[in-house]
């Protein structure tokens, strides 16, 4: 059951490491589309920067997926080596990732309210001017299609394999 739980933590660790990789590949063309839509509201595309948008892999975007694909990856090793502290550490760490990969379906399905709410604390006008709907479906639409599947799949990998890593450290 440890080998099994081993894998399952691998499969989610690649799965967080696939974030950074489609964000790094396309986020310049998400970032040219974002602009282009700013532009066609007549707002200035430079308000990006100033405020430090992104929708490339810098930042928090590569340093947290990369954190739990690293800890998940130890993890395994743990599982892989039979080690004693495995199912504890299975237990703390897969329930984690689960709750955190909830938050972030979450964020995804609100992200037009909390970008606007997020513009609003900026309080520079011009951000407050921003059609927030259209200009995250233009930055969505750079993504080639097949990233919305995915991200479905990235979801299924690590809801399901944390709940499986979860059982399978459980009936050992």
């Amino acid at each position: 059951m440890n080998t099994l739980a081993a894998v399952m933590q691998l499969f989610v660790a690649a799965a967080f490491v696939s974030i950074p990789v489609v964000r790094h590949r396309f986020g310049p063309a998400a970032k040219a589309a974002a602009e282009a839509e700013l532009r066609r509201q007549n707002v200035r595309p430079e308000v990006l920067e100033e405020n430090n948008l992104r929708f490339d892999a810098g930042g928090h975007e590569t340093a947290a997926p990369v954190a739990v694909a690293a800890v998940m990856t130890a993890i395994a090793a743990v599982n892989f080596a039979g080690a004693a502290p495995a199912q504890v550490m299975t237990w703390i760490f897969s329930s984690l990732v689960l709750l955190m990969n909830a938050v972030i379906v979450y964020s995804n399905l609100v992200a037009v309210r909390s970008v606007e709410a997020a513009f609003r604390r900026k309080e520079d006008p011009e951000l407050a001017r921003v059609e927030v709907k259209p200009f995250l479906q233009a930055a969505e639409d750079a993504f080639p299609r097949w990233v919305r599947a995915q991200t479905y799949l990235r979801n299924t990998v690590v809801f399901g394999g944390s709940t499986v890593a979860l059982v399978a450290v459980t009936l050992m």
